[in-house]
């Protein structure tokens, strides 16, 4: 029997983009290869919020598909905990694979790190590499990072570890189009465009008369749900952008990261009232919160590695019948403008732009994006790519 061995840090049912890609992948992929070959999952337990807890088991068989879940060291998101997380799902991935044989190695990477570790299963199997590439980490790492002195010692050895790994893949899978130019150094491998999709959770969901333009309202809701990360620059957008609206408008954030401090602290100096934090919650609560709200926010902090990426969450955000107000630039920009009806798009961390169109915005405006629905199904999606991963096998 063959073995697809399928690495991705995070899998239902943690809640965050890369467990809602890969947890309906895999479940395609070990439908097509059937009796004929076993998927192998090698996952992480949930751990993408230090304040949301769920029960999963550490080893699931489910026919072919076959799940092993890592335990974490203790972490909230910092940089050095982050390293720790990924040294403890390298080695652990490592040691349960040894003695092992595997036909193909696919892994789904967000952080250079797991794409790597592909790549070393991939030489010492001297199996196929098919990679799924959610975000370009050197690109990222070098915004992210001001210190000199690190960027210095730091980004020769990732752009090596990013090198080695691309160019021995067979196929990379691009999540976003505005990858496409950073990965042209990278001959001799096959590339396609499966991007994130709507799942079936948000495809199901029908309107809901509340949450049609509210115009009778005294208070219009601005929602936002996701990581507050210093990638999504939440505190240089929200209590600016609430003071700046006033009491008219509520925010209402949902989830938790590394720069919930400085969001808080923000809010804070400002003595901002209209705005509640709360943790993240399971998607069929959070399903409700979005039918309720009036506008749909979506943010990414002004960093150049951001204009070639594709949020997931445009995706999600799109299947409502409330606006979607999101502050991006570059390929997400073009995307939401071209794809998207009654939409507004503003430049990151631009808050008079994004009051100005919050208040210009056409509430009344009706709403149809089947187009957009039937284009974007994550399950169309993952059948096409699924196809696309078997054919190394």
């Amino acid at each position: 029997m063959k073995r697809i061995v399928y690495l991705t840090f995070y899998f239902e049912p943690d809640l965050c983009a890369g467990s809602f890609r890969n947890s309906p992948l895999a479940k395609v992929l070990a439908e097509k290869v059937k009796e004929d070959c076993v998927v192998e999952v090698y996952t992480t337990m949930p751990n993408r919020y230090d304040t949301y807890h769920a029960e999963a088991s550490a080893f699931e068989e489910r026919g072919n598909l076959i799940i092993h879940r890592i335990p974490l060291p203790a972490h909230e998101s910092g940089m050095m905990d982050q390293i720790k997380s990924f040294y403890t799902y390298f080695k652990e991935v490592i040691r349960l694979n040894k003695g092992q044989k595997a036909d193909l190695i696919f892994a789904s990477s967000s952080r250079l790190f797991t794409a790597f570790l592909g790549y070393v299963l991939s030489i010492k199997y001297k199996k196929p590499l098919y990679l799924d590439i959610r975000d370009i980490f050197v690109d990222t790492i070098s915004d992210v990072i001001k210190s000199p002195i690190i960027k210095l010692f730091m980004l020769p050895v990732l752009k090596l570890i990013e090198y080695q790994t691309f160019s021995n893949a067979v196929h990379i899978n691009l999540i976003s189009g505005g990858f496409k130019t950073y990965f042209q150094q990278f001959k001799g491998v096959e590339f396609s465009e499966f991007t994130n999709g709507i799942d079936d959770e948000f495809l199901q969901v029908k309107p809901n008369p509340v949450s049609l333009r509210k115009e009778h309202n005294a208070v219009k809701t601005i929602v936002y749900a996701g990581n507050i990360g210093e990638g999504q620059g939440l505190h240089k957008i929200i209590p600016q952008a609430a003071v700046m609206l006033g009491e008219g408008y509520q925010f209402i954030i949902i989830g938790d990261g590394g720069a919930k401090g400085k969001l808080l602290s923000e809010l804070q100096k400002r003595h901002v009232t209209n705005v509640e934090i709360r943790k993240p919650i399971q998607r069929n609560l959070l399903i409700e919160e979005y039918q309720k709200a009036d506008y749909l926010f979506l943010h990414l902090n002004d960093l150049d590695a951001f204009k070639k990426v594709l949020p997931s969450k445009i995706f999600e955000l799109a299947t409502f019948d409330s606006p979607m107000i999101a502050g991006v630039s570059g390929y997400a920009k073009e995307f939401i403008e071209k794809e998207i009806t009654c939409s507004f798009v503003f430049s990151p961390c631009d808050v008079e732009a994004m009051v100005r169109g919050v208040k210009e915005f056409n509430e009344g405006k009706e709403i149809d994006r089947k187009e957009f629905f039937s284009k974007y199904n994550r399950d169309h999606i993952n059948h096409a790519m699924a196809e696309s991963i078997i054919q190394y096998l």
